[in-house]
């Protein structure tokens, strides 16, 4: 990941997809645990633009939408700009538009955008199809453009991503309608099974091999890890990611030098022990821009290359 690109931070305080209230305290929750710090720590130029708050008053669906239209619109602005938007939330909806304007700039600039969605739960329902019609379990399956999304979804904000494409990392909980149309569509499903038989590893190193040449999406939801040590948040699944699974993955992806946006979502600081989960994934995220144990040596020769650039031998 470069590490000269400029973080732009917002937060997305709603839970309007949602059945349990508390998400929308989220981006408070995880500026508190210190997220901003955290980059400033590891060299990050931020700029944070605050929360972002759709009004109430006209439903949960039209808050929802009103929501993926302006973070839609950020995303789009923040890559065209040379930045890398980060958004915190909030309920899954919010990738409604995050990945949206993240597709919306990889179609303008001819790159391929790839999604890899860290979850429990694979938010491939469809509004016919969805147990709970709840919007937090339909962000996937809009963005992968299931036709039974109707005009009300649509708009200039919109943008579409590849069914093959797409990653889901970590899911334990799937819908039995939903499982269907994820192996309909050919969705890369990587469930808990398969990491406990194989290893994160190897499953991650085929994600990034997919995703080379392209803009990857990162789409964190804090249920991927395990409730024993997330507790706050509002769809716990058991036999979630270790702690050591979790930070894998983020070194991994930031060794990638793939990621270009991500999201932070359902971070629930009402469900939480003490702002434990928030910290727990303020720790994840670092290791995604960077932060090592100790510094390999592919890092210490990059360091060289650049001070010998700098201080060329006369």
């Amino acid at each position: 990941m470069n590490s000269a690109l400029r973080v732009d931070l917002y937060g997305v305080a709603t839970d309007a997809g949602a059945s349990t209230r508390g998400a929308g305290m989220g981006p408070e929750a995880l500026r508190i645990a210190g997220f901003g710090e955290m980059l400033g720590e590891l060299g990050r130029e931020i700029v944070d633009h605050g929360d972002l708050r759709a009004p109430r008053g006209k439903g949960r669906q039209a808050e929802v939408l009103a929501l993926a239209a302006e973070t839609s619109g950020k995303a789009l602005q923040s890559l065209s700009s040379g930045g890398m938007p980060v958004f915190l939330g909030g309920d899954h909806s919010l990738s409604m538009g995050t990945v949206s304007g993240a597709a919306r700039h990889c179609a303008a600039t001819g790159k391929d955008i790839h999604v890899v969605w860290i979850d429990a739960h694979a938010d491939f329902n469809t509004p016919g199809i969805s147990p709970s019609g709840n919007l937090h379990g339909m962000p996937l399956a809009l963005l992968c453009g299931e036709p039974e999304f109707g005009d009300a979804f649509g708009g200039s904000w919109r943008g579409l991503v590849d069914p093959r494409n797409v990653t889901i990392f970590g899911a334990r909980s799937i819908d039995r309608e939903e499982r269907r149309l994820l192996a309909d569509r050919g969705i890369e499903v990587v469930d808990m099974r398969e990491i406990d038989e194989l290893g994160v590893v190897a499953h991650m190193r085929e994600v990034l091999k997919r995703a080379e040449g392209g803009h990857l999406h990162v789409s964190f939801d804090v249920d991927s890890m395990d409730p024993s040590i997330a507790p706050g948040t509002g769809t716990p699944v058991p036999g979630g990611l270790t702690f050591r699974e979790g930070h894998l993955i983020m070194e991994m992806l930031h060794d990638s030098d793939l990621v270009g946006s991500l999201d932070i979502v359902e971070v629930n600081p009402y469900l939480d022990r003490g702002g434990e989960t928030a910290r727990l994934a303020v720790a994840l995220i670092s290791s995604l821009f960077g932060r090592k144990i100790m510094a390999r040596q592919a890092d210490l020769n990059q360091k060289v290359r650049a001070e010998a650039a700098l201080h060329p031998r006369p």
